[in-house]
């Protein structure tokens, strides 16, 4: 302990000596995700730091900061739940830790979680929080230390406390109003969210929640649209797992509560512009504490779409081993956003344990984007869903898209390949109960309509659940002392594959290169994982799902992995699935002096050389059998030119890229 504590206290020493010097520049390209651009502003999300008792996970913490220090982060967010009981001893631990690295000059943004509402806010969190919030930050009428924003750059980040979203959505929409023009980006924070990965105030408080208790129920879907509109980024703690989805501001669907008036389009068209999904980014941050949970309920299919979800519980018998420390950072600059997500495992259960293995974090980039507010985006299913489901409503599993149009002419489409590499995890069997008089709900097909009318989509032959025909059961009824029916329902334990979040982003041509600049994003994320519903990792290849967890009722099959498939989590080591670009340059540019490029270490470079380029149209068939090339050319990017429609390029990819057209 002694020899940690002189670490520590080296390293805060050169923290302070050095962090003015950094700038916002991060480690160098691996060659195999799209690089990390330098940023005007980088914000890191620490994820909940109790450590059980009257103590504060020190070790994690602190080698998630100290992750966030080396990534040049300039604005960090707690994400609520720094302590467990919110007592003097555990405040003067979180301080110890982080009191360095602001002193150092990175700005904290906490916000409450439900476990510093154990002690009255304006005791302990005020005389503690006064210290991190910046003193320029406008705060809530009669919430102040609890909601709050401030501007740094061009983000606008917006912090709220614990179910606090009901009674300040107002006050958002009011901030959103008065500051237009003064931001691009919105980054909105707090301990729980409306969807959760195991919670979620959808299912607290309004299908489980008490009767007459509207404040939510009459906002939830305005709540959705709003920060679809604003594309909003929401990080939340409190569920000590990691997870990334979509959450949908319509229901397209007979049983949508707020009908199908005024639905946005579902297609991109050249005289409507680019097309973005109407949905919002949701980030369960994870984890840096000495707790872990198991997944409960699953993907709320109604209005969610899960893209990536990670766990560990450090539960043995169920073959999960360690606890994952999460940082994750977003990195702003101009119109664009790059998101890196990253894990390092421990076993540690206690501050006397020391910092064992993250002492030297083994950290793993698991989760990644790239994408500018100027985009086209899809979701791409995996390719497990039933051969009939197929043409019903959007199950898309191949990887094609309508053109994106770029600011100089350029357009760019996906035309090919099928999402064969996907990440697959199990939950487990939950109840939602419901007391008749006090509850929403007040029989048990109240709870069933509720179930459906807000979480889950029900299954029917023209709208499938991909997660089950029955994701929603009638459990036990009975009666309580007064007479009153109280009962449950039960939501079985089931298998989810995830979905890939593909983006086609735009940025301005520069001058090395002579077509604007195409960012593909979210083909590189998935490598085949399997994990049930506490983390232990699982072979795709030939374990089966868990039963019920196909539309018909049966089980999800083991699946026939690419020979590719990494069957990891490391992102930067994945191989994709093979996929076929193409993309259109403007009319009036000469495409005898130019070829399809990319950014290789801060230096645009052609993907492939003159004699290499195929002469032909693009066939899909090249995925399978590639064109015939010199020997000479092994090793380069198959990338064709189709001269019957004149500056067309195409290329075969199995990877996020940055590419352009460059001189030849």
């Amino acid at each position: 302990m002694q020899n940690n504590t002189w670490k520590r206290s080296f390293i805060a020493m050169s923290i302070i000596a050095t962090l003015a010097g950094c700038n916002s520049s991060s480690s160098e390209d691996s060659g195999k995700t799209s690089p990390k651009p330098d940023a005007s502003l980088k914000v890191g999300l620490l994820p909940d730091t109790q450590g059980g008792g009257w103590n504060v996970a020190i070790h994690p913490m602190e080698a998630v900061l100290a992750k966030h220090h080396a990534e040049g982060v300039n604005v960090v967010i707690p994400v609520g739940d720094l302590t467990d009981n919110g007592s003097t001893k555990e405040w003067e631990q979180w301080r110890s830790v982080a009191d360095k690295y602001r002193e150092a000059g990175m700005e904290f943004l906490p916000v409450m979680g439900n476990h510093e509402t154990s002690w009255a806010y304006t005791v302990e969190w005020i005389d503690n929080m006064r210290h991190f919030i910046p003193e320029d930050a406008v705060h809530m009428p009669s919430a102040e230390w609890l909601n709050y924003y401030i501007i740094r750059d061009n983000v606008l980040m917006i912090g709220l406390a614990y179910y606090n979203l009901p009674i300040a959505f107002s006050w958002i929409e009011e901030i959103l109003a008065e500051n237009k023009g003064k931001f691009d980006h919105v980054v909105i924070a707090s301990h729980d969210g409306l969807v959760g990965a195991k919670y979620g105030q959808t299912r607290e408080q309004i299908v489980q929640g008490v009767k007459d208790d509207n404040r939510l129920f009459d906002i939830h879907k305005d709540i959705r649209e709003l920060f679809a509109k604003y594309d909003v980024i929401w990080v939340q703690g409190h569920e000590h797992m990691y997870q990334r989805s979509q959450i949908h501001a319509r229901v397209y669907g007979s049983n949508d509560p707020g009908g199908r008036s005024n639905v946005d389009t579902l297609a991109s068209t050249p005289s409507g512009g680019n097309y973005r999904m109407p949905s919002y980014t949701q980030i369960v941050s994870g984890n840096a504490s000495y707790k872990g949970y198991e997944y409960r309920y699953g993907e709320r299919e109604l209005i969610q779409d899960v893209i990536q979800h990670k766990m560990a519980t450090l539960k043995p018998e169920y073959d999960s081993n360690h606890y994952d420390a999460n940082a994750a950072i977003l990195s702003f600059g101009g119109n664009r956003v790059d998101y890196h997500a990253y894990y390092a495992p421990h076993t540690i259960t206690r501050n006397e344990d020391g910092m064992k293995e993250l002492e030297e974090p083994n950290w793993t980039l698991m989760d990644t984007f790239s994408r500018t507010l100027d985009r086209c985006e899809t979701l791409i299913y995996p390719n497990s869903i039933p051969d009939e489901q197929r043409p019903i409503l959007n199950h898309i599993v191949e990887y094609k898209t309508n053109d994106c149009l770029g600011y100089d002419g350029s357009s760019a489409r996906l035309v090919g390949g099928v999402n064969d590499t996907f990440n697959r995890v199990d939950t487990t069997e939950r109840t939602m109960g419901y007391n008749a008089g006090l509850t929403r709900a007040e029989t048990m097909n109240d709870m069933m309509r509720l179930s459906y009318q807000f979480l889950f989509t029900q299954h029917k032959a023209w709208d499938p659940n991909l997660n089950g025909a029955e994701r929603v059961v009638k459990g036990q009824q009975d009666q309580d002392d007064t007479g009153a029916e109280t009962g449950y329902v039960v939501v079985p334990a089931t298998t989810i594959d995830m979905k890939k979040h593909v983006t086609l982003s735009w940025m301005p041509k520069t001058n090395e290169t002579r077509s604007d600049i195409l960012i593909i994003s979210g083909m590189q994320n998935h490598g085949g994982v399997y994990q049930n519903a506490y983390g232990g990792e699982q072979n795709m290849r030939v374990t089966w799902g868990l039963q019920g967890s196909q539309p018909d009722g049966s089980a999800k099959m083991p699946h026939r992995l690419p020979v590719t498939a990494s069957q990891d989590w490391d992102v930067e080591q994945i191989t994709g699935d093979k996929y076929g670009v193409q993309f259109t340059a403007a009319a009036d540019l000469n495409a005898k002096g130019v070829v399809l490029g990319e950014q290789v270490n801060g230096v645009w470079k052609p993907l492939v050389t003159e004699n290499c380029i195929v002469d032909a149209p693009w066939d899909e068939s090249y995925l399978n059998s590639e064109p015939v090339r010199d020997v000479h050319c092994d090793g380069q990017a198959v990338v064709g030119y189709d001269g019957q429609y004149g500056n067309r390029w195409w290329m075969i990819a199995d990877r996020d890229l940055e590419i352009a057209l460059v001189k030849r």
